[in-house]
């Protein structure tokens, strides 16, 4: 489906010189005595390059139609990351190179209650200082002085360290 370039907007799919892109950003400039002209950032979903091209106002663009799907992250093995379909549960893996910069906003925490923990001190408040707790699964985490038994804590899936009350 072709549309003018002034309908490009960030975040659409579209194939320019037979690679498919990513628009990143759009900006519809009109110099003085020239022609108006539309400056795009476009992301090469087969390589990753970011590169900015110029469109003429009136240029067709072929618009690609995607279809989008709720995926879940559930864990990376080295540069290999696997989400799973919350609809029909088929899992899917993407590597480090496809994602990007996305890797770094995903999500890698769990939700646990603390079983046994040293009794805590009521004016404490947030420092340096850590006591270990053990978790429901029998992970130890080093939590701060304010944590009670039966509490839920954050715990980081990655580093084993607590993050925050839940």
């Amino acid at each position: 489906m072709s549309i003018p370039a002034t309908q490009l907007r960030p975040g659409m799919i579209i194939k320019h010189n037979n690679d498919l892109h990513s628009v990143f950003s759009v900006e519809h400039r009109t110099p003085g005595n020239l022609r108006a002209f539309i400056q795009a950032k476009l992301r090469n979903l087969r390589t990753g390059a970011m590169f900015e091209h110029r469109f003429r106002s009136p240029d067709p663009i072929e618009k690609v139609n995607v279809d989008e799907e709720n995926m879940e992250y559930l864990y990376n093995d080295g540069d290999d990351y696997y989400f799973m379909n919350t609809e029909n549960y088929e899992q899917t893996h993407l590597t480090r190179d496809t994602l990007g910069d996305a890797v770094e906003y995903l999500t890698q925490t769990v939700i646990l209650t603390v079983t046994e923990v040293e009794p805590g001190l009521k004016s404490a408040t947030a420092s340096s200082v850590t006591k270990p707790a053990k978790t429901e699964t029998g992970l130890i985490v080093q939590v701060p002085p304010f944590i009670n038994e039966g509490e839920k804590i954050k715990v980081d899936t990655a580093e084993g360290t607590y993050l925050s009350r839940a």
